[in-house]
């Protein structure tokens, strides 16, 4: 059965490059543009996996864990933050809201692809 994966970056480049890494480990990607396009995806799909930025247009990746983990029933999906935030009260906003795990651009693809392949097995 295959994956599915939700990445969500304001930067098509980015999106580009974790679906391309993604699909190498057996995910189907879908991407959003930012975090309320996200959860309208969210709501109509279920993901396995969802990999987001934190600074992004209408919704950042912060408030989108924060609503997926506690309306929008993801409550236990992994989810892997992606971006260019790497101080420590970014990272404990994340991880107070629910984040499974923070990487830091530019990202490395094996390192992304192990962690999915280590969160969903």
């Amino acid at each position: 059965m295959t994956k599915k994966a939700l990445v969500v970056d304001d930067s098509p480049t980015m999106c580009n490059m974790v679906s391309l890494a993604l699909k190498e480990v057996g995910f189907e990607p879908a991407t959003a543009g930012d975090g309320a396009i996200a959860v309208d995806m969210a709501e109509k799909e279920k993901y396995d996996l969802i990999v987001t930025d934190i600074n992004m247009p209408n919704m950042d990746g912060i408030e989108l864990i924060r609503y997926l983990r506690e309306e929008g029933g993801y409550a236990t999906t992994p989810i892997l933050v992606l971006t260019t935030e790497a101080g420590d009260n970014a990272k404990a906003m994340g991880k107070k809201v629910g984040a499974s795990g923070w990487m830091v651009k530019p990202f490395k693809p094996e390192i992304l692809k192990a962690a999915a392949a280590k969160l969903c097995p």
